[in-house]
């Protein structure tokens, strides 16, 4: 037998072997992590010298650290969570596991012993911030440690096996400079959506899934004043602000007896008599859309808030649908002149087909004209540059030349706004 397969096989017997021994104390609540940890390196230790497989240091060293992440951390998935150059971990079963690395998916050579071992894995997770996924109770939206998102979905509803993907949030919030430095941002626009929200403008992010809307909103609320009491709001606890007056709230799902529920609609309502100067809504996506759009026309102003939209126009049309599913009744055009008034800019991400995430637009709402609201872009992306030899996009966003009503209301309260900042770059170089 091959030295590997022998470490395969001593490792495989080890974690049984553990979970027989151990068994219901590796979920006992009265143990912190410190000595759970101590236990099961103990009983490790007691496993890997009772077997006849003569073994290096090395090996034995190697061969306590992969139990202990399989029986106590995140197996497998261990080595991916502490790689930095990994954005996303999408396991597919227990023998199909794939990365995002600077925007592209590849398969890594990474697989759980079987089904069972998984499920262990996501059984673990879920339960460190008191939550369960069990037949009853299938799918779960949870979070680590360090605030990165965890999805799970288990068989039936998985038909291919458990799945679970998770979204992991940087060490290190990204700063402005880091989103320049990516392009994602020009410099121009930073001082423009900087102006914005110190202006108390209302700000929409749109786009798709995984395009860094809740990133730009970190990036964003930095701007906000440090003497502004700032309300955020969310489905789990994302948003990483530096900013020390802050109240955070987290919606909260019913329970097993279908009880219990906070929903973000709830927490908004509640947010209005919490004195805020800010509300920041971590992402609309129902019927509490309404609320914030009443929020923001009742003297609110300044919140920031992400949808999920292919486009500004596609993002009006949205929250037209979300509001609608407040169940209020309201007739359409009322909806219109509640949007057009409470909503000042939208700031649109897309993620390029060279895995690159970069703000295509910067919209205005201007308001209404008859039923319709009126759009106009300050800031486009320039797609007519083309790619480079590697495929990468080699435009930038610019701006159209068009300077938005939303300018005055910024330079009225004393915000400088650098001249000609509006101006599109060939006028610019014109003069």
């Amino acid at each position: 037998m091959r030295i590997t397969d022998a470490l395969a096989k001593i490792k495989a017997d080890a974690r049984e072997q553990l979970f027989t021994r151990l068994g219901a104390r590796l979920s006992d609540t009265s143990l912190d992590e410190e000595q759970l940890h101590e236990l099961v390196r103990r009983e490790l230790t007691q496993l890997v010298a009772a077997t006849e497989t003569p073994l290096k240091s090395d090996e034995r060293r190697r061969l306590i650290k992969e139990v202990t992440d399989d029986v106590l951390g995140h197996g497998p998935l261990q080595s991916l969570l502490d790689d930095d150059s990994v954005t996303e971990i999408m396991v597919n079963g227990p023998q199909n596991v794939y990365v995002e690395r600077a925007g592209r998916l590849s398969r890594v050579p990474v697989e759980f012993a079987s089904e069972e071992h998984l499920r262990r894995v996501i059984e673990r997770i879920v339960g460190r911030v008191g939550r369960r996924i069990d037949e009853s109770s299938p799918l779960v939206d949870a979070r680590l440690e360090d605030g990165s998102r965890v999805n799970a979905i288990i068989p039936p509803l998985a038909f291919s096996g458990s799945t679970l993907t998770i979204r992991k949030f940087g060490k290190k919030p990204l700063q402005v400079q880091d989103l320049i430095d990516n392009q994602s941002l020009s410099p121009q626009m930073v001082e423009m959506l900087s102006a914005c929200v110190e202006a108390k403008l209302n700000i929409l992010v749109s786009g798709g899934t995984g395009t860094g809307k809740t990133t730009l909103l970190n990036v964003l609320s930095s701007f906000i004043p440090a003497d502004e009491r700032i309300v955020t709001i969310e489905d789990a606890v994302e948003l990483q602000l530096q900013q020390e007056h802050i109240v955070r709230l987290e919606a909260r799902p019913r329970n097993i007896e279908g009880r219990g529920e906070v929903t973000i609609r709830d927490l908004v309502r509640n947010s209005l008599r919490m004195r805020p100067d800010r509300i920041i809504v971590g992402e609309v996506r129902g019927g509490e859309s309404l609320d914030m759009l009443q929020a923001m026309n009742t003297g609110h102003e300044g919140s920031l808030s992400t949808l999920h939209a292919n486009s500004p126009r596609d993002a009006v049309a949205r929250l037209e649908t979300m509001v609608l599913m407040a169940g209020m009744d309201l007739p359409l055009r009322a909806i219109r002149e509640q949007i057009a008034s409470a909503i000042d800019v939208i700031v649109h991400l897309s993620r390029l087909r060279d895995g690159t995430r970069r703000v295509t637009h910067v919209t205005e709402v201007q308001g209404m004209e008859g039923d319709v609201i009126t759009l106009q872009d300050a800031f486009t992306f320039d797609f007519h540059a083309g790619v480079d030899a590697n495929g990468r996009f080699r435009g930038t966003t610019r701006a159209t030349g068009v300077r938005p009503q939303f300018s005055d209301r910024i330079i009225d309260q004393g915000i400088p706004l650098p001249a000609g900042i509006f101006e599109a770059p060939a006028s610019r170089g014109r003069r």
